[in-house]
């Protein structure tokens, strides 16, 4: 019998739709404002520039030399929506404008402290109690490892014997998610809980469903996140569909591609077990697109968020909801991208209105800069990222100044 995981992808129309257009992709951007991103992205699309810009970034924090205002005037201000909630607001509604919505993402990371860990379920609870004032955050989110140690995660997904003290802490982790789940349910505010590394994945996958069953039976509410760039991601995929039908709840489907790949083959290397990740681009790229269908087809269950900067993902999308009859604002189908990146996918299919939201990451500028790092590496080591964000905009410099 065929294996229809193996099965090519059918064919769909080509739905009215191009991210090709510049002037739409960059309407928000004022000339001087597009000048300065051009710049930003000529040094972006230097990895080696990368690589040493970011390089003496982290030793001038080490030896505490004086850079915020230099990162905060150049990559966080690209990036990053403020310092606090309400630092974003005018990016908020610079976004809402085009008919684009935020998803505030408090980016502190590296949290390892009982009080850092609480103070991350603050900012998530009043995340979504702004969101709960505004048709503009359509979506709240957090990470699990903001509010849990990732060493009792880890050792909480080997099945590893807990000591009394990491038992009790287990518990205060528990009480967090329920405490950010219950208030995103009160106030009718969807909360995705982002994907991490598969060795501490499938507890947070556990979490995740304890909570849909909780707060999922009317919607989807409680979202999990699944990395299609790993081999098991799919029918994963679809168990938690089973499970969500078996208990009578809502799925909350965001699927991505992934971010950890290097380090999951490091890992899997060393310690010598199977590698989890996709053999090929083109196995992860047939596994989401399999994805995106199934969550189509299984519409009355689930609830979609696309998380991707792949063009021909958007497309493919797009053109599914086409053949399935799916309007483009339908509440259950999102697209999702990262701020300050891939403004010619959100901002043309906002355009052409469909439902997108831009993760918009903030927080202290000190803290939040291992995930500007990041975004940085992100951009040079996806093949050609970098390369046509830097075209788009120099097709829309010299359309602008064709028309001066």
């Amino acid at each position: 019998m065929q294996n229809p995981l193996a099965q090519p992808e059918p064919a769909l129309p080509a739905p009215p739709l191009s991210f090709d257009d510049t002037s739409i992709a960059f309407s928000s951007k004022s000339d001087r404002e597009l000048r300065r991103t051009y710049w930003l992205f000529a040094a972006i699309n230097q990895p080696w520039l990368t690589d040493l810009g970011t390089g003496i970034l982290q030793r001038a924090l080490r030896w505490h030399l004086p850079v915020k205002g230099l990162v905060k005037a150049t990559i966080f201000d690209h990036f990053v929506g403020g310092e606090t909630i309400a630092d974003c607001e005018h990016t908020i509604q610079s976004l809402a404008q085009y008919g684009i919505g935020t998803i505030l993402d408090y980016s502190v990371e590296g949290e390892k402290t009982e009080q850092g860990f609480e103070q991350t379920t603050r900012e998530t609870i009043a995340t979504i109690e702004k969101a709960a004032t505004t048709p503009n955050l359509p979506f709240t989110v957090f990470k699990m490892t903001g509010v849990a140690s990732f060493l009792l995660l880890k050792k909480k997904q080997a099945g590893e014997p807990l000591s009394a003290k990491e038992q009790e802490a287990w518990q205060r982790v528990e009480a967090r998610v329920d405490r950010i789940c219950r208030t995103a349910h009160a106030n009718g505010v969807p909360v995705f809980i982002d994907g991490e590394e598969t060795w501490i994945q499938d507890v947070i996958d556990e979490v995740a469903y304890a909570m849909m069953r909780k707060y999922n039976q009317e919607r989807a509410l409680v979202y999990n996140t699944f990395q299609l760039y790993t081999k098991a991601g799919l029918a994963k995929l679809r168990r938690a569909h089973h499970q969500a039908v078996m208990h009578h709840y809502y799925l909350g489907a965001k699927l991505v591609r992934g971010a950890y790949m290097e380090k999951e083959r490091d890992r899997a290397e060393r310690k010598g077990y199977p590698d989890p990740i996709q053999p090929s681009k083109e196995a992860t790229d047939h596994d989401y697109h399999k994805g995106l269908l199934f969550c189509l087809n299984e519409k009355q269950r689930i609830s979609l968020c696309a998380g991707t900067h792949n063009e021909y993902s958007c497309y493919y999308l797009a053109a599914a909801m086409e053949k399935h009859g799916i309007a483009p604002n339908d509440p259950r189908v999102w697209f999702a991208q990262l701020y300050g990146m891939g403004d010619n996918i959100s901002y043309n299919l906002a355009h052409a209105g469909y439902n997108v939201a831009k993760y918009v990451p903030y927080g202290p500028v000190q803290a939040v800069i291992p995930y500007l790092i990041r975004r940085a590496d992100e951009n040079t080591s996806v093949a050609g990222q970098s390369s046509r964000e830097f075209t788009l905009i120099q097709r829309e410099l010299a359309r602008r100044k064709a028309q001066a």
